[in-house]
C-alpha cells in the first residue's frame, strides 16, 4: 500500500461498481433523516419526498468536494462519503416539533446554514479543542443520540402519541351527547380550552400487521447480517427495508400515485421553501452539535489516512474540517441537513482495501443523478413508515451501540468520576424523553435549547469531565482508536 493508492485511476466500469457499492452502504441512513424530520416538521408527502431528493443531491456535491478537493481549503482528498449525521437529528426533531410546517423549515434551515458557516470560520480552530471530547464525553453523547432516536424508531411501528394514530381517541357517544347539549336553546358557551378526554382505544396504533411487519423487517437485517458476507452483509439495513417494501405492496399498503405522477428529472433548486429564518438560539444548538461532528470527523479522517498510507497534514484536517462546515451551509441553503463523513463507508475502505478517493467521488456522481430524479424520491416516501421502524430499531440502536463501545475504552476502575460523568449526563439527556413538559415554567425563546436530550447530556458530560478530570491533550492515536470504535455511529 502507498500513499499514491488514493489517487488510483480505476477503468470505469469497476469505478462505477465499487462507487455504487459505496452508495449503497450509505443509502439506508442517507434517506432515514429527511424522513424523520420531514415528518416531524408535519410536511406534505411531495415536500418530503423533495426534502429526500435535495438530501441524495447535497450527498453527492459535498462528497465530490471532500474527496476531490476544491481549492487548497475544502476537501480532505480521501476517500470519503458525506452524509447528514444523526448527532444532529434530535436537536432538528425538537426544533421541527416546536416549529411545524413551512415557518419551521424555514427557522430550520437558517439555523443549519449558520452553524456551517460559523464552522467554516472556526475550523481550524476546533483541532485545539479536541481535548476537551475524550471518550467518557463523546461516548455519552453518542449514546444519550441512539436512546433519543429510539423512540422515534418506536413511534414508526406503532404509531406517533398524537394525531390519527394515538393510543386513544374520544369516544364517538360523548362527543355527541356535548354536540346535542351545545344545540339546546340557552346552552352556555363551551369554557375555553374545554375539550373530552381520549377513552377508548383507537384501532390505528399499534395494529396486528404492524407487528409482523416490523418483525419480518428486523428478521430480513438479523439473518443477512448472521449469515450474508462481503458486500451483502454491508447492506443489511437495505435489504431489510426492501424485503419490507415487497411485504407491504403485496400487502396493498404502499401506494405508487405519487411515484407515477413525479417527473423523471427535476432540478434541485435553493430556498424551496422561502428565505431562511436566523434564530440565534436554534443557532447556538446547531453550532454546537456541528463542534461535535467536526471533532468526530477529525477521528475519523486520521483512522482513514492510516488506511490509505497518507497522514493528514494539519492544512489538510482543517480543510476536511471545513468542508463539514460548507456542507452544512449548502445544505441548509438546498433544503437539507448537517454533513458529515458516513463512518460506514470509511469501514468499507478497509474490507475491500480499495483506497481510490475517485473512488467516491463516482458515488458522489451517482448521489447527484439519484437525487436529480424525483421517483426516487416519490418512491421512499411511499414506503410506510412501520417499514422503517423495523429499520430504524437496528439503525438508532447501533447508534447507542456506538456510544456503549467507545465507552468500553474508559477507565471506570481507577477513576470513579466517570462513572458519574456517564450516569449524571445520560440522567440529564433522558429529561426530555420522560418528562417533554418539564420547560413550561422556563422562557420560551430557550426552549430548542433544552428541549434536546442530546444538548442536556453534551453540556453535561463536557463541564463534568472539565470539573474532575480536567482538558488533558489527546494524542493522534487516542483520536484515531476513537474514531475506529465509533464506525456505524452515524
Amino acid at each position: 500500500m502507498t500513499a499514491d493508492s488514493v489517487n488510483e485511476v480505476i477503468p470505469p466500469a469497476k469505478l462505477f461498481t465499487l462507487g455504487l457499492q459505496h452508495v449503497l452502504v450509505m443509502y439506508a441512513g442517507a434517506i432515514a433523516v429527511p424522513l424523520i424530520v420531514g415528518r416531524a416538521l408535519g410536511l406534505e408527502p411531495e415536500q418530503v419526498a423533495f426534502l429526500i431528493s435535495a438530501d441524495l443531491f447535497v450527498c453527492g456535491v459535498v462528497t465530490i468536494i471532500q474527496s476531490y478537493g476544491m481549492t487548497p481549503y475544502f476537501g480532505v482528498k480521501l476517500p470519503v462519503m458525506m452524509g447528514v449525521t444523526f448527532a444532529s437529528v434530535g436537536p432538528m426533531v425538537s426544533i421541527a416539533l416546536a416549529n411545524p410546517g413551512v415557518e419551521g423549515a424555514r427557522l430550520l434551515f437558517g439555523a443549519i446554514m449558520a452553524a456551517g458557516l460559523i464552522s467554516m470560520i472556526i475550523a481550524p480552530a476546533v483541532s485545539r479543542l479536541v481535548r476537551f471530547f475524550p471518550p467518557v464525553v463523546t461516548g455519552s453523547i453518542i449514546l444519550v443520540i441512539g436512546v433519543s432516536l429510539m423512540r422515534v424508531g418506536i413511534n414508526w411501528i406503532f404509531g406517533n402519541p398524537v394525531g390519527p394514530t394515538a393510543p386513544r381517541t374520544v369516544n364517538p357517544e360523548s362527543q355527541s351527547w356535548v354536540e346535542a347539549v351545545q344545540a339546546l336553546p340557552g346552552a352556555p358557551a363551551m369554557p375555553e380550552g374545554f375539550a373530552l378526554a381520549p377513552t377508548l382505544d383507537n384501532p390505528a396504533y399499534a395494529p396486528a400487521q404492524n407487528f409482523i411487519i416490523a418483525a419480518i423487517v428486523l428478521l430480513t437485517i438479523i439473518l443477512v447480517m448472521k449469515y450474508a458476507r462481503g458486500f451483502l452483509a454491508n447492506i443489511a439495513v437495505l435489504a431489510g427495508i426492501v424485503v419490507g417494501a415487497v411485504v407491504v405492496a403485496v400487502l396493498g399498503l404502499m401506494h405508487f400515485d405519487r411515484v407515477a405522477t413525479a417527473p423523471w428529472f427535476e432540478v434541485i433548486l435553493p430556498f424551496r421553501f422561502g428565505m431562511p429564518l436566523f434564530d440565534p438560539i436554534m443557532i447556538l444548538t446547531m453550532t454546537l452539535v456541528m463542534i461535535v461532528v467536526m471533532i468526530e470527523s477529525m477521528g475519523m479522517f486520521l483512522a482513514l489516512g492510516e488506511m490509505c498510507g497518507r497522514r493528514p497534514t494539519p492544512e489538510k484536517l482543517a480543510a476536511g474540517l471545513r468542508t463539514d462546515g460548507l456542507g452544512t451551509f449548502i445544505g441548509g441553503a438546498f433544503n437539507t441537513f448537517p454533513y458529515t463523513s458516513f463512518s460506514q463507508n470509511v469501514g468499507l475502505v478497509g474490507v475491500t482495501g480499495v483506497r481510490s478517493r475517485f473512488v467516491c467521488v463516482m458515488g458522489g456522481a451517482i448521489m447527484i443523478v439519484l437525487g436529480l430524479v424525483p421517483k426516487m424520491g416519490a418512491l421512499v416516501e411511499s414506503l410506510p413508515t412501520v417499514v422503517l421502524g423495523g429499520a430504524g430499531l437496528v439503525m438508532f440502536g447501533m447508534v447507542g451501540a456506538t456510544g456503549i463501545r467507545i465507552l468500553g475504552a474508559v477507565d471506570f476502575k481507577d477513576n470513579r468520576s466517570n462513572a458519574l460523568i456517564v450516569a449524571i449526563s445520560l440522567g440529564m439527556g433522558m429529561i426530555p424523553l420522560v418528562a417533554p413538559d418539564f420547560k413550561m415554567h422556563i422562557p420560551h425563546a430557550i426552549h430548542p435549547l433544552i428541549d434536546s436530550g442530546i444538548l442536556l447530556a453534551s453540556m453535561s458530560a463536557l463541564l463534568l469531565n472539565m470539573l474532575f478530570n480536567g482538558a488533558e491533550p489527546m494524542s493522534d492515536e487516542e483520536m484515531r482508536q476513537a474514531a475506529m470504535q465509533s464506525d456505524g455511529g452515524h
